[in-house]
């Protein structure tokens, strides 16, 4: 995620702020050119100050867990993200709207990945077959020994909205012995799956994926069965992003397509704040030195992409340390998984020259 400015006072804002720290004024996400507006109230609506623009804010502003806009005009109660919810908890729970509101948050990072690059973001409730929505559940008032399971179903993405408890996702984390477990990570995960069915199955994309990730006819349900009894093969860092990427061709997809998303959204961090990496250890190392000196999003080349991704993940992984944290970004990019990340680079920009986000 980049870096925005408050139009009035120039000083930097965030994607999540809803007022300046620095002056105070009322700001705004519009999707539609994906900037942060400076705003003045006019009656009901809000002015951009630099354009004149009218504005209204998206009815979950109220919640305080959206700051998106939509045009004063708009017969639309809620902004593009907000809209596609069909389930949300339930709000006189104040834990829950706690919860809900670090979800929003990190959907909103993903939707705005989604509108940077032009893929098609359809609403279920306006398309049943083609449409994307999400339902945010608690255990509350389920049978004992039950929950409800994070996942994605024909276009329906559930979480559960114990995955925004930091405690709870560690206790998950440990238990089903993973290195990285987070709530946008889970949401780049589930519309993975939501994108291989528009993007890949049916298109000329088929026979190349079979040929990288395995042929996802085989039977989902006994290969999970595999996975869960005997675990991921021993050489799987050889050919997979992660151990669970092993268990079936869909799973691989939805991880390599998660961390595609991971690796892009960093990179747009870095060129936001112009980092230049350049180790006093090894200058102009290959593998050391980078320069985020380019637009992830708009980047057609690949290997631009991936050869800076190596040093600043291993900048960034460095500075955990030295923080004694884990590091951010625990896993190894082998040959075979950087030719399944360009794969999914290539779906992304086959979609974009051909279509449109939906606002």
């Amino acid at each position: 995620m980049r870096l925005f400015k408050c139009h009035n006072c120039e000083q930097p804002v965030y994607f999540e702020n809803f007022h300046c720290a620095n002056c105070k004024a009322e700001l705004g996400f519009d999707p539609r050119n994906t900037g942060m507006k400076s705003l003045s109230p006019v009656g009901e609506y809000w002015n951009d100050t630099s354009t004149g623009e009218t504005f209204k804010k998206c009815h979950n502003h109220q919640h305080g867990v959206c700051n998106w806009l939509l045009p004063a005009d708009s017969d639309q109660s809620f902004c593009l993200a907000c809209s596609l919810n069909r389930t949300i908890p339930n709000l006189s729970n104040p834990e829950h709207l706690e919860r809900w509101t670090a979800i929003e948050q990190a959907k909103h990072r993903l939707i705005y990945a989604l509108i940077r690059w032009n893929v098609p973001v359809v609403n279920k409730l306006e398309n049943a077959q083609e449409g994307l929505v999400f339902d945010f559940k608690s255990d509350e008032g389920l049978p004992p020994g039950q929950r409800v399971l994070t996942g994605h179903a024909d276009g329906v993405i559930t979480m559960n909205i114990s995955e925004a408890d930091d405690v709870e996702r560690e206790m998950a984390r440990n238990q089903m012995d993973e290195v990285y477990r987070t709530v946008l990570g889970h949401f780049r995960h589930e519309v993975g799956h939501y994108y291989w069915d528009r993007l890949v199955m049916g298109s000329p994309y088929l026979d190349s994926f079979r040929d990288l990730f395995g042929d996802e006819r085989k039977s989902y349900q006994k290969a999970l069965d595999q996975h869960y009894e005997n675990g991921p093969p021993q050489d799987w860092r050889e050919n997979f992003i992660s151990s669970y990427a092993t268990m079936h061709p869909w799973e691989d997809w939805a991880e390599t397509w998660a961390h595609y998303l991971h690796i892009v959204d960093t990179l747009d961090t870095a060129f936001s704040y112009g980092l230049s990496i350049h180790p006093n250890l090894a200058t102009d190392h290959p593998v050391l030195s980078g320069k985020a000196d380019f637009d992830p999003y708009l980047e057609k080349d690949f290997d631009q992409i991936i050869k800076n991704w190596f040093p600043l993940s291993l900048m960034i992984n460095s500075l955990n340390r030295s923080m004694g944290a884990r590091d951010a970004y625990p896993f190894v990019i082998t040959p075979t998984v950087q030719k399944k990340l360009k794969f999914v680079h290539e779906v992304i920009k086959g979609q974009t020259s051909r279509t449109a986000t939906l606002l």
